[in-house]
């Protein structure tokens, strides 16, 4: 009997020591989960002003992140900018916009932002090295596209001598088809940085011969011949005034120079025509078109015989 109470105070002595062993530990855990709480609670209160400010300048920032676009918007709309570069100019802009505005959240959240402003600019260093060309031809074209010095459909000449009608423009190519019917691809960036000669843009274009006649004819008469035909054509301007001079005494020609004005629909056709008109005027009026001749003289030192 005795040695069953032993037992028994035994397992309750180890039950009781085991219990306040556990309680000790379930103490020293909630300590610590307190001490945790409490220095999140802390911090949570001192960081208060930096979350307010941080939440109105994200506030703000949405507000003037939406000004800036609508006013982008108008301005692309006045200047009537191409629709797909529009939309993505205005993405771009956007995308800029929105990524300095989290930025600037971060940072008055506390956080450092040198690190990511770092990697960012080692990838864009990265990309642009990488891009280097496609990136010029991509700025090219959207200044081409923004400012326009020709569009769709213009007759253009850059100082590369290529020259065409344009049929697309691409962010990267622009394509022209040249007189010959041949399809050319220019790169935007260096059609961007030459002098492009945009013939679709004028009103009124100027033709020019050179019409070389005889030194025996008469130079008035000449003039006044083909002045005629140009006054007769309706397709010639009358303001300015198609105009013949004097350019050259030539070995074998006085040339005159022919000028005369036609609207840009007119050019072709009655620079064309009147070449062929002026030259039946001037053999109606016998007057003659030398070619290129030289005179020779042989002199002989020999006597005749006597």
């Amino acid at each position: 009997m005795k040695e069953d109470t032993l037992k028994v105070t035994e397992k309750e002595l180890l039950n009781a020591v085991n219990t306040e062993a556990v309680k000790g530990n379930l103490v020293n855990k909630f300590d610590k989960y307190s001490d945790y709480l409490e220095l999140l609670i802390v911090k949570f209160v001192d960081a208060i002003p930096s979350i307010i400010g941080a939440i109105l300048g994200l506030i703000i920032g949405l507000f003037i992140i939406r000004t800036i676009l609508k006013i982008v918007r108008n301005r692309f709309e006045k200047r009537n900018v191409d629709m797909s570069l529009r939309g993505f100019l205005i993405s771009v802009i956007q995308f800029i916009l929105y990524a300095v505005l989290i930025l600037v959240v971060i940072q008055n959240l506390g956080f450092e932002t040198t690190a990511i402003l770092g990697a960012l600019s080692g990838l864009v260093l990265a990309v642009g090295l990488a891009l280097q060309g496609s990136l010029s031809n991509f700025a090219g074209g959207v200044l081409i596209l923004l400012f326009r010095p020709f569009e769709v459909g213009d007759y253009i000449e850059n100082s590369a001598g290529t020259d065409g009608t344009v049929d697309k423009i691409d962010l990267l190519y622009t394509s022209l088809t040249t007189t010959q019917g041949i399809k050319v691809f220019s790169p935007n960036g260096a059609l961007a940085n030459s002098v492009i000669r945009n013939f679709s843009k004028i009103t009124n274009r100027r033709f020019e011969y050179v019409v070389g006649i005889g030194y025996e004819d008469n130079i008035k008469t000449a003039q006044t011949v083909i002045l005629n035909v140009l006054n007769s054509d309706a397709r010639i301007i009358k303001e300015p005034a198609p105009e013949v001079f004097v350019t050259d005494l030539a070995d074998s020609s006085v040339n005159l120079t022919i000028r005369a004005w036609a609207s840009k629909d007119n050019y072709w056709p009655a620079r064309n025509s009147l070449q062929q008109e002026i030259k039946v005027a001037l053999d109606n009026a016998g007057i003659n078109i030398p070619y290129p001749q030289q005179e020779m003289r042989i002199i002989s030192d020999t006597k005749p015989n006597s």
